[in-house]
């Protein structure tokens, strides 16, 4: 169908009306209006507009105006299926193209595509450049090409694919169809590039800010990483709780990433790994559950997240370093693309300066490529360091200027010391030196401290002039010393990987006392009391949401709604849809179209069900008698929605209240009963069941099928399979 509705008085043009009636929106943010126009009038445009800025409608919207179907080049199957679900929940004719298809499904698509009877087409650009593709869109009614993703045809991009560089195809065969990039993240050289590989010669270039206001910036040094993240995750995003945040975790190394991801399980997390050496299934069920559950953790290489479109990412955090600024900014992206409160979070040490030097030098790259990698690593490694504003180092680095500081980052919030610590590093530098650059940290320190180990004796270092220099400065000090010399270039490392710290030719003027060098000091651990300080501020920092049972109700009946369906509960409305309702409280369909995301498609599918929680919430709150704190006024919101939701879905419950502590005797048959099942099936046991269902199960202890579909996270399917097993167990059979 083509969307050619009346506009109405509040709607003057075509692109606003579509906004509105199909996609739920008020209004265009800038530039997308300006983009829209230039590209439905037939004009080509490179499009750089942060992740979550809605680079999206920018082709959506121009290849619903025009005649013929939009065609897109989409790297990732995940990426493509997620974005035709999305349209076609607002009754879009959306379809894609992928190995996912079997043959006679592709064929009925591509004949769908001849006859025009699509509005969009998601392809990957394998298949694109196939030449029975090329000929079967050469007889199709194209209405436009958006290359998505399109930093991916440039060597100097943080994630090339070769592929991508035969998409100027697109520019020689089919002059006169409008084509249009898009990207999140591209420096200079990389923009360049894709104006050239893709020929865009003349095109217009929408420059947004790659400002992400949203989002918290904080970068902290490792002091035992897994423990400071889970400080984290569980003082701002509820880890552990029905309420939990979904979050990105990413590690350097596969080993990393499954010892993360066990750990959080181990301490009652829900979370899931993912990396490159798992097999297909297993990275599929982990994205999967990423996708179509609520509260999951995801621990991660950076093989993972590219294709995820999930809006309501709350916080990503890196216990590794990046490899570049390039890709710190497209992975913290990944957090609160739907403009809710979010956090990007990092811990590092020397350990990850070494390893990233060491990655460098050990590297097969031309020497060209070496230089700029080299370059990148730089940049992170001083915008880590930086006692600015993070914001404005970020942007700086994309040559955005952010005239305040922003005042929501770490280094805003609580402004870091610094210190003259020239005579420390001349010492540090000379310690180095004399004992010949073959050492690494802590055996320098050991020097310095004048520790007089076997081994610092057995090699004669406690003769050096520099035993025993440095006994007035803490380890620690010492550590943030050694640390920010190799982050600002004074000390690098060896290429074969025995962790050496290695003085370099810029530490010459420092040693001959021709510069002075200022460093950040080493700040204290946080106290328990400044973790529960900020863990009352709120999940995202001082601006993040407050509890909310009506949303966690929304969110129940969204997750619900998404199941029954078997699509992505961001597909039926996004978190700060459902906050929005939350707030305003409609009670009419007319009212709950006025939401910004509820367009006429999803008020017609979803209006009464998402109306009834809303009138029946305040009925019920309005007729219950008020308890004496508001810390019970909550839990009496939340059981009354709970109540709403079930009584809707015709499930029987237990009568437990849903705050009471899981029976151990109960927890523990389960937790036994799923580990035998997941040797027998051979997969992982949290792909069964998670902890969370296991000790909901355990709280509530069921005893009919009824009962064990009214646990959250035991859907039909999940009963069916396991439920009498379930029921066994709990009844201690």
């Amino acid at each position: 169908m083509r969307y050619t509705a009346c506009v109405t008085a509040a709607v003057q043009t075509p692109a606003q009306r579509i906004l509105k009636t199909v996609f739920g929106y008020d209004g265009f943010r800038a530039p997308q209006g300006e983009i829209v126009e230039h590209v439905t009038a037939g004009g080509n445009a490179l499009v750089l507009m942060p992740t979550g800025g809605g680079k999206s409608l920018c082709y959506q919207i121009p290849s619903l105006l025009r005649p013929g179907v939009g065609v897109v080049v989409s790297p990732l199957i995940a990426l493509m299926k997620d974005q035709v679900d999305a349209l076609r929940e607002n009754g879009v004719r959306a379809e894609y193209l992928n190995s996912s298809l079997s043959g006679p499904d592709a064929r009925e698509v591509e004949r769908r595509l001849e006859r025009g009877d699509l509005d969009l087409l998601y392809v990957a650009p394998e298949r694109l450049l196939q030449p029975y593709m090329l000929d079967l869109l050469e007889r199709s009614p194209v209405a436009l090409f958006a290359v998505d993703e399109a930093h991916c045809v440039s060597q100097w991009g943080h994630d090339f694919r070769p592929e991508y560089q035969g998409l100027g195809v697109l520019a020689r065969r089919f002059p006169g169809i409008p084509r249009v990039a898009l990207t999140a993240t591209a420096d200079d050289r990389t923009q360049a590039d894709i104006m050239a590989v893709l020929e865009l010669d003349g095109a217009r270039q929408f420059l947004s800010s790659f400002d992400r206001p949203n989002i918290e910036y904080r970068v902290a040094h490792k002091l035992g990483p897994k423990q400071q993240l889970l400080d984290f995750i569980r003082a701002e995003h509820g880890a552990g709780t029905r309420e939990a945040d979904a979050g990105i975790v990413y590690c350097l190394s596969r080993k990393s990433v499954e010892e993360t991801a066990r750990w959080l399980l181990a301490q009652g997390v829900q979370a899931a790994p993912y990396h490159a050496g798992l097999s297909v299934r297993e990275r599929d069920d982990a994205q999967t559950r990423f996708i179509r559950e609520e509260g999951l953790i995801v621990v991660a290489t950076v093989a993972f997240g590219m294709g995820i479109d999930k809006p309501n990412v709350r916080f990503v955090a890196h216990l590794d370093l990046p490899k570049s600024m390039e890709g710190y900014y497209q992975e913290t992206g990944r957090a609160g693309r739907d403009g809710l409160p979010s956090t990007a979070w990092m811990v590092y040490g020397l350990a990850d300066v070494v390893n990233m030097r060491r990655m460098l030098a050990q590297s097969a790259a031309p020497e060209a490529v070496r230089r700029v990698e080299s370059q990148k690593l730089d940049a992170l490694l001083a915008y880590c360091e930086s006692a600015q504003c993070r914001r404005q180092t970020l942007l700086a680095y994309f040559g955005e200027e952010y005239k305040q500081p922003c005042g929501h980052c770490d280094t805003c919030q609580s402004p870091p010391e610094s210190w003259d610590a020239t005579r420390a590093a001349q010492m540090a530098l000379s310690a180095a030196i004399r004992t010949g650059n073959r050492f690494g940290a802590g055996h320098l320190i050991d020097v310095l401290h004048g520790n007089e180990t076997e081994r610092v004796r057995g090699l004669g270092h406690h003769a050096l002039p520099t035993f025993g220099v440095g006994k007035a400065v803490s380890d620690r000090q010492w550590r943030g010393v050694l640390r920010q010399l190799a982050a600002l270039g004074y000390l690098t490392t060896d290429a074969e990987g025995h962790g050496s710290l290695i003085a370099t030719p810029k530490s010459k003027a420092l040693l001959k006392g021709e510069q002075t060098l200022h460093l950040r000091a080493e700040t204290e651990a946080p106290s328990r009391e400044e973790k529960r300080e900020r863990g009352r501020k709120g999940r995202g920092g001082a601006e993040a949401y407050s509890p909310d049972p009506l949303f966690e109700a929304l969110r129940a009946l969204r997750l619900r709604l998404a199941r029954e369906q078997g699509v992505p509960p961001y597909v039926i409305f996004h978190d700060a849809t459902l906050r929005a309702m939350s707030a305003e409280r409609p009670r009419t369909l007319s009212a709950l179209g006025e939401i910004s995301g509820v367009g006429a498609r999803k008020r017609e599918a979803y209006g009464a069900a998402f109306l009834a929680v809303l009138n029946g919430v305040e009925v019920l709150n309005a007729e219950a008698p008020q308890p004496a704190s508001a810390a019970e006024q909550g839990k009496a919101g939340n059981a009354a929605v709970l109540g709403v939701l079930k009584g809707e879905s015709g499930r029987e419950t237990t009568g437990v209240p849903s705050d009471a502590p899981p029976d151990p005797q109960v927890a523990a048959r389960l937790r036994a009963w799923r580990l035998n099942l997941s040797r027998e099936q051979g997969k992982p046991a949290f792909t069964i069941l998670t902890n969370a269902v296991l000790d909901a199960v355990a709280t509530s202890r069921p005893r009919t099928e009824n009962q064990l579909l009214a646990v959250e996270g035991l859907g039909p399917k999940k009963v069916d399979a396991y439920g009498a097993e379930i029921l066994r167990v709990v009844r201690g059979e």
